[in-house]
């Protein structure tokens, strides 16, 4: 008798549970928003910058690209940026194939042109590979945000024919976004609270917590600039302090946005 009526005893917790749980959420709640945002002035340049060669041969095109490659990493080298925070991303070799309208037409006496040079051709064919085109990127950490402009620059004449994109960032993401979150909650208790007086009751533990923190960072893309997104009407805002390096070079990097956003439910006492 005893075991059956610890058995019972047993299968009746988890609905014990699950009905405890089902009146608290049909008691009354209070739900708000918290938003917060903390400005930190970046203190790394994540660099994507590629390499584009071309060439009828595909070899002499290959060999040109791994040469400025070479001479490029050489620089970074000399300028004493650490191996770990410089990698080559990827590498593509695309060949490129005439047609009538690349080709072209002399309306004089109907002789293929050459779209480049100008020049009369011989029949190209149009299954044959025109010419090569080799790319390939490297990526750069830079710690020092005063030597950007030197690098690049140093790049450029070393071979890098393209930038494809420019991070400003901070290495100490995570205190910030727990700066922020921290007080993302705080502005949604206060809001509750301020609610609360309003209606004439209490606020009690909170019953459920959900968060979304975003930003971190302000990026170029070859196109636009892409910040963190701001929120219209953030409840709370920080200046994380420091000082931009803007006095070497012509680049001012200014400030990115740490943001964090919770919605909180709140039992009403």
């Amino acid at each position: 008798m005893k075991k059956q009526i610890i058995l019972a005893v047993v299968l009746m917790l988890p609905f014990a549970s699950a009905f405890a749980q089902y009146g608290e959420q049909t008691k009354p709640q209070i739900s708000v928003t918290g938003s917060a945002e903390v400005k930190v002035v970046p203190d790394q340049i994540y660099l994507q910058v590629g390499i584009e060669t071309r060439d009828k041969d595909l070899q002499v095109a290959k060999k040109q690209n791994d040469d400025s490659i070479s001479g490029a990493l050489d620089f970074l080298k000399q300028k004493g940026v650490p191996e770990k925070n410089v990698k080559t991303d990827f590498i593509s070799i695309e060949p490129v194939y005439p047609d009538r309208d690349s080709v072209g037409y002399s309306s004089r006496n109907s002789v293929k042109i050459d779209p480049e040079t100008g020049e009369p051709v011989g029949k190209l064919s149009l299954t044959k590979p025109y010419y090569y085109i080799v790319r390939k990127s490297i990526g750069i950490m830079l710690t020092n945000v005063g030597s950007f402009d030197d690098v690049l620059g140093g790049l450029v004449t070393n071979g890098v024919n393209t930038v494809q994109g420019i991070d400003f960032r901070t290495s100490e993401l995570r205190k910030y976004r727990d700066k922020a979150r921290a007080m993302a909650v705080q502005a949604a208790k206060e809001k509750a609270d301020a609610m609360a007086a309003t209606l004439g009751v209490k606020v009690g533990k909170p019953f459920s917590i959900n968060e979304n923190d975003f930003g971190g960072y302000r990026s170029w893309n070859g196109n636009n600039w892409q910040q963190a997104l701001y929120q219209n009407g953030m409840n709370g805002s920080a200046n994380a302090g420091g000082e931009t390096e803007s006095d070497e070079g012509t680049i001012s990097v200014g400030q990115i946005s740490v943001s964090a956003n919770v919605s909180i439910s709140f039992l009403i006492e």
